[in-house]
């Protein structure tokens, strides 16, 4: 397991909310320097902890990123990325998350790598098994943190990290009121997460998960492909499955889930992936290279017209 990045903190407790990625896409795109201002919490409207929990979710998410062109920038200077402008821009395709497939989009982009949100990435790729408790799953987190000598993580951290991820997932348990609707994560309406409360255990949900539409389930599928960075032109069923950042363990797909997504593959790409069953393996084929982004593109597109692509989306803005 080669980690050479992670991060166990930056959140400052708080699971994002429904307006902080495109409340951070904004500033930043008005002024790169704006976490780094003393009016910061007055442009935002927020704490101070929470600006900067603003910052963290826009760069664990991929909205954001540290300029790579500014010479030994450590951070002060941001850009939005390509994903963040066409997402969340006023004219984006989905700016006030009203879409499901965005929810799920951004789970993606918060699970399928460790380093800027690792509890998150151990939890879907690494994590043996699918019941823990806070305190097994803190116990796994500190034996990895002692195996990678990450010795600046301490035990207390690492428990804010674990109630931080819990709340991205579940509703919290306080009394709310109307205007206290948006404080929960919108990741909660994707049910991937399970409480047990006799047992206080958690239980991570696999089922096929009807609201992961195809075309997001799709450019998830190309990001692991490319990940891969092998010669290869298949991937079996097992590694969709089960291997770490593949989108059927992220999504935690049952196998109906899985194949019946993988089985639509020819259709949706044009013959690019395609799913095979010959002499008892089980593989996805890439036939030639496609456009992932296309696929948001159309996605988007068709939502906006309604269409059967767009089935998932939801019409009430948060």
């Amino acid at each position: 397991m080669n980690l050479t990045r992670v991060a166990f903190a930056g959140h400052e407790t708080f699971p994002f909310r429904y307006t902080w990625l495109k409340k951070g896409v904004d500033a930043v795109g008005k002024d790169p320097e704006v976490f780094g201002k003393e009016d910061a919490m007055v442009r935002f409207g927020v704490g101070k902890n929470m600006v900067t929990s603003i910052r963290h979710w826009g760069l664990a998410v991929g909205t954001l990123e540290e300029n790579a062109n500014v010479l030994n920038n450590r951070g002060r200077q941001l850009c939005v990325t390509e994903l963040g402008a066409s997402l969340l821009a006023d004219d984006g395709w989905d700016p006030y998350l009203e879409d499901v497939g965005t929810l799920w989009l951004i789970h993606w982009q918060l699970a399928s790598t460790p380093h800027e949100a690792t509890t998150w990435w151990w939890v879907f790729n690494q994590y043996p098994g699918v019941q823990f408790t806070r305190r097994e799953l803190q116990t796994h987190l500190e034996r990895l943190v002692q195996q990678l000598a990450w010795n600046r993580v301490s035990p207390a951290s690492l428990k804010r990290d674990i109630d931080c991820f819990i709340r991205t997932y579940l509703p919290s348990r306080r009394a709310r009121t109307v205007q206290e609707e948006t404080l929960d994560c919108p990741l909660i309406e994707l049910r991937l997460l399970r409480e047990d409360s006799g047992t206080q255990a958690y239980q991570l949900v696999r089922a096929p998960h009807p609201t992961l539409p195809l075309p997001i389930f799709s450019y998830a599928l190309a990001n692991y492909l490319e990940r891969r960075k092998t010669p290869a032109k298949t991937v079996s069923l097992n590694d969709l499955a089960f291997d770490a950042g593949a989108p059927g363990r992220v999504f935690c797909l049952s196998e109906p889930g899985l194949l019946s997504r993988l089985e639509a593959l020819r259709d949706l790409t044009r013959g690019a992936l395609v799913y095979d069953e010959t002499a008892g393996l089980k593989q996805v084929f890439l036939h030639k290279a496609f456009d992932a982004r296309a696929l948001l593109e159309q996605y988007y597109a068709a939502s906006r017209r309604g269409s059967t692509w767009a089935r998932t989306s939801r019409s009430t803005k948060r």
